[in-house]
């Protein structure tokens, strides 16, 4: 079986001679380059920053020019921002699409068949954005773990009010909206008077301050009290980190612009100005338009927040895609077709873990009771083929729509759910007149009945 494999892959052409390859690891990295280029083909080298410099000198010596990789952990980062500060270029592979040699597995096997794989050309790179896109991707999802954090310690303030019995959440939205965060500030700093704690209600707040009072007679005990102060001091220490993450984010998205940035004064009219829950502390909308030349929020389903979030995990251009069939088989929301002698066994998606996937499924779920064509799509085909599958496609449309705005600056204008329902009920009747004709009959409209008039 060994034989048979090597054999076919000798018949194959080289693609790549001065392909190299690095089995990564946490320790060490087990590094492979062509055997005609160095007597010993295969080396090891450490993982501190110095052993990687060594590794990238070695791979000049031996004429390398690409570098493989597997995408292990984090473990990958600083070799291959070493070796690209060298000069070469690397791509990342799937563990899945880099089958390991047959037999006995060891490091020196994996780096041997993965630099004979890319030599070949028969590696697959996985999607890798610019220095400035990866900062912003950075600094995106360093935030997302902020606000995680900072959410736990909301839950750890309920439950010290909870503990106390007093029930702030059933009188209040949000307790950390005005009217909550005034009151818990109060009872950490020592008030315990129901009235007045009441009499800090906001005035937008819909429960009254008699409801309010009678919802904060609690038992105060110490130790509640010293958990609920803890956790309020860890919300707002978290609440200034997120602040600083976004202020490094504004700078990211400054930098990123070209000769200046595009006009805002071309900033179509904002289509909703309800403001998001976490949303940055600056005006999104305005910065990303100062950076691509196209409002990606005026695509139902994309907020702001959501549009930044896309942009950090694609990319500003999207030219890694060749097309928007590229582009939503990367997210695995395209139809995977198996077919096996002229027969299709399967159509069903893959399954990612691609964050980019997994927001255009949240914007897809949000438009199932939108007045949009979009929407009126979701529901149609929710009735048909079930939630699941209607969010898949209804994700994939919207991914089409994020394309094309960014890689070719179409603007999209929507229908309408009224304008899409009529474009699919003359469709369908179009589709049953010919099958009608086929059959030798002929579609008549029933008229209206008339009204009866009542006496």
């Amino acid at each position: 079986m060994t034989g048979a494999k090597s054999g076919s892959m000798d018949a194959l052409s080289m693609v790549n001679p001065g392909a190299a390859a690095v089995d990564i690891g946490s320790t060490m990295h087990m590094v492979a380059v062509n055997p005609n280029a160095d007597g010993d083909a295969v080396r090891s080298f450490g993982t501190f920053t110095g052993d990687l410099h060594a590794m990238a000198r070695w791979f000049k010596t031996c004429g390398v020019t690409s570098v493989a990789m597997e995408s292990t952990g984090v473990y990958w980062i600083p070799a291959y921002e070493v070796l690209e500060e060298h000069g070469f270029r690397v791509i990342l592979v799937n563990a899945r699409y880099a089958k390991n040699v047959p037999g006995r597995k060891t490091d020196v096997n994996d780096a041997a068949w993965l630099q004979r794989l890319h030599s070949y050309g028969l590696l697959r790179g996985s999607f890798r954005p610019e220095a400035g896109v990866a900062t912003l991707r950075a600094y995106l999802r360093q935030r997302e773990r902020l606000i995680e954090y900072c959410a736990s310690h909301i839950q750890h303030m309920q439950k010290a009010l909870m503990e106390m019995n007093v029930q702030l959440h059933h009188v209040v939205t949000d307790i950390t909206g005005v009217t909550g965060m005034r009151i818990i500030r109060a009872i950490v700093a020592g008030e315990r008077a129901p009235d007045t704690l009441a009499a800090m209600r906001d005035i937008r707040c819909h429960a009254s301050a008699e409801k309010i009072c009678a919802a904060l007679s609690g038992t105060w005990r110490d130790e509640h009290i010293f958990a609920l102060e803890q956790a309020l001091a860890l919300y707002d220490f978290y609440q200034a980190k997120i602040l600083d993450c976004d202020r490094k984010l504004e700078e990211t998205l400054k930098a990123l612009e070209v000769n200046g940035g595009h006009d805002v004064k071309r900033l179509p009219k904002v289509r909703t100005k309800t403001k998001q829950v976490n949303a940055p502390d600056f005006e999104v909308r305005s910065a990303l338009y100062r950076v691509l030349g196209v409002d990606l929020t005026q695509i139902h389903g994309i907020g702001p927040s959501l549009a930044l979030k896309l942009v950090g995990e694609c990319g500003t251009d999207l030219a890694a895609w060749p097309s928007a069939k590229h582009f939503t088989s990367w997210l695995c929301l395209a139809p995977g077709n198996k077919i096996s002698g002229g027969k299709l066994l399967s159509s069903k998606t893959r399954r990612s873990s691609s964050r980019a996937a997994a927001l255009l499924r949240l914007a897809a779920t949000t438009l199932g009771r939108s007045d949009t064509a979009l929407g009126a799509f979701y529901r149609r085909l929710s009735a048909r083929a079930g939630k699941a599958k209607a969010v898949t496609a209804t994700a994939r449309k919207i991914a089409v729509l994020f394309y094309n705005s960014l890689r070719y600056g179409m603007t999209y204008h929507d229908p309408g759910a009224t304008q899409y329902e009529e474009r699919y009920r003359s469709r369908v009747i179009c589709n049953l007149q010919r099958r009608a004709k086929a059959f030798g009959f002929s579609l008549l409209e029933i008229p209206p009945e008339p009204d009866m008039a009542v006496s």
